[in-house]
């Protein structure tokens, strides 16, 4: 999780280098900007480099440099850039060789809290040449760990942004190293390349990270709970048909008697997880009968259309439920599948990652034994030697010297370049020296290569993520759906049982009330017989309800035919 961001200031966060802009009012912007090109590519170390050059400012007007320094651009980017860090609740801090003065006017500026770099020594208003700080002799990653120390973080939970060699320490060291539009040695070593003078664009970089760790988080949760994923298990219930144990006196079916009630559908229960079976019994009528027995039939009439009407709506309801379910379920297969995919890549990603870091580590290895072939050898010597003699050189060309002064100066010249001569690298040393950088390279290439396949992984785990939460957000809105048009159909089916009670309650009244007719009326024996072997059939019909057994449509038509209830 990152936690804290790492930028360095010169080139940075400003654009530009504060020293060589401070090094125009003493008309030495041209030697401080050589210095500082060597120490950037490393040539030189920063403590002797950041000394030469304030040295070269002694006598500078501290008033004026503030002014410098207030005058300074800001890099494209850095506001929004700081801005959006702040409300993401990352700490953000400014680690840098360059100095306060110009430091305190950035803080202004972007409201960073937190700023570590050198100082000028000043006397009477003027720069005396000197420079204290704790990045003088010390290095950015010392300031680092001090830093995460106090606070209670670890440096894996850094991102660091640097572009020069004083950098490499803690773009090493820290979780995440960004080279910003860097020199090649910090390259080499970063985990992430900038080449736009754009700090959205190192934003961007973080902010992915932050959204794949928190994709990731969810992801784990996922697997652990099983609950994203998980289809909601749901009951169906088949409404069957209510009787009572009453037989009725009524010995012929009337017509009037048939009830015209379409076949009732499987109602999806509504409570999650699991729903409890309604009860088969039929609501208590308070059904208020009409007074005559044409009113009665015409109550039937209207109760029968108005159940009717509740039957189809009822069964919209189940369809629209049936076919969200369907979705629903085919969404969550979807999703599995998907979070599978993602879990894949990740796998992949990080295995990949273990290989990077493992080139890294060999490359580095390789690298840290050439230098100490090459110094073992007598470079650092030769390096020293150098540059004493260049110091020297600067010092006749630019100065007004006493004669007896000067000559002394040319001949400590001549001295050190005699003990430059003297000094012989050995051809075996160059030659493992050789080996060595060849090694350095094939690892290099293989941590380019191997970067590439991680962050394709990378890619296209976060694809499948996204994928992920679409799916989601579709499947959730499906049941929910769903859960709408079975809770509805229940209500329609409450709706439907009521009137249904009602209707029992009008048969009734017209079977007991219906004159009983001869047989030789209007029916043959025939007919008779028929009519006999259907309320048996009926009978037995309502004996299998009342143990338990489903009723159809048909069969439910039956029981209303010859009133058995």
């Amino acid at each position: 999780m990152i936690k804290l961001v790492v930028f360095d200031l010169d080139n940075v966060i400003i654009d530009g280098e504060a020293i060589d802009e401070i090094g125009k009012l003493a008309n030495v912007e041209e030697d401080i900007a050589q210095i500082t090109e060597k120490a950037m590519q490393g040539e030189i170390d920063f403590e002797t480099s950041i000394k030469d050059r304030v040295q070269l400012l002694e006598g500078t007007s501290i008033e004026e440099i503030e002014k410098v320094a207030d005058e300074l651009p800001l890099m494209p980017g850095a506001c929004d850039t700081i801005a959006r860090l702040n409300e993401e609740d990352v700490d953000v801090a400014i680690i840098s060789g360059s100095f306060d003065v110009v430091a305190e006017k950035v803080k202004e500026k972007l409201g960073v809290e937190t700023v570590y770099t050198n100082s000028f020594t000043v006397e009477d208003g003027k720069l005396t040449g000197e420079v204290t700080g704790p990045l003088v002799s010390g290095s950015k990653l010392d300031v680092l760990k001090d830093h995460v120390e106090n606070a209670g973080i670890s440096l894996e939970e850094v991102v660091a942004v640097g572009d020069g060699a004083n950098d490499i320490s803690m773009i090493e060291s820290a979780g995440c190293g960004i080279a910003f539009n860097a020199k090649d040695s910090v390259k080499e070593i970063a985990d992430i390349i900038v080449d736009e003078k754009d700090l959205t664009k190192v934003l961007d970089e973080i902010l992915n990270q932050l959204t794949t760790e928190d994709t990731e988080n969810d992801a784990v949760e996922n697997e652990d709970a099983e609950a994203e994923t998980e289809e909601v298990e749901v009951e169906e219930v088949e409404v069957e048909a209510e009787a009572d144990a009453e037989e009725t006196e009524a010995e012929e079916p009337q017509e009037e008697e048939e009830a015209e009630v379409k076949e009732v559908e499987e109602v999806e229960e509504a409570e999650e997880p699991k729903a409890e079976k309604p009860k088969n019994d039929l609501p208590k009528s308070e059904f208020v009968l009409a007074d005559t027995m044409e009113g009665v039939r015409k109550q039937k009439d209207e109760k029968e259309a108005e159940i009717s009407k509740i039957a189809e709506e009822r069964e919209e309801f189940n369809k629209i439920a049936k076919e969200q379910r369907k979705i629903r379920d085919e969404l969550n297969a979807s999703l599995k599948e998907n979070l599978n995919k993602a879990i894949e890549f990740r796998n992949e990603r990080n295995e990949i990652n273990k290989a990077v870091e493992e080139a890294k580590k060999a490359r580095n290895d390789a690298n840290n034994q050439i230098k100490n072939l090459e110094w073992s050898s007598g470079k650092r010597d030769k390096v020293k030697i150098e540059n004493e003699i260049k110091k020297i050189d600067k010092i006749i060309e630019t100065r007004v010297l006493d004669i007896k002064k000067e000559n002394q100066l040319v001949k400590n010249a001549n001295d050190l370049r005699k003990q430059l001569m003297e000094i012989q690298e050995d051809e075996s040393v160059k030659e493992e020296a050789q080996e060595l950088r060849k090694l350095s390279e094939e690892e290099h290439e293989k941590v380019i290569t191997l970067s590439e396949q991680a962050q394709a992984a990378h890619e296209e785990m976060l694809t499948y993520f996204r994928k992920t939460d679409d799916i989601r957000t579709a499947a959730d809105d499906a049941h929910k759906k769903f859960i709408e048009a079975r809770k509805s159909a229940s209500e329609k089916h409450e709706e439907f049982k009521a009137v249904l009670s009602d209707i029992h309650v009008i048969n009734k009244k017209l079977g007991s009330n219906k004159p009983r007719k001869r047989k030789s009326d209007k029916k043959s024996s025939h007919g008779a017989n028929k009519n006999r072997e259907e309320k048996e059939r009926a009978e037995e019909i309502f004996k299998k309800f009342k143990q338990g057994g489903k009723v159809s449509t048909e069969e439910l038509l039956l029981l209303q035919k010859y009133n058995i209830n």
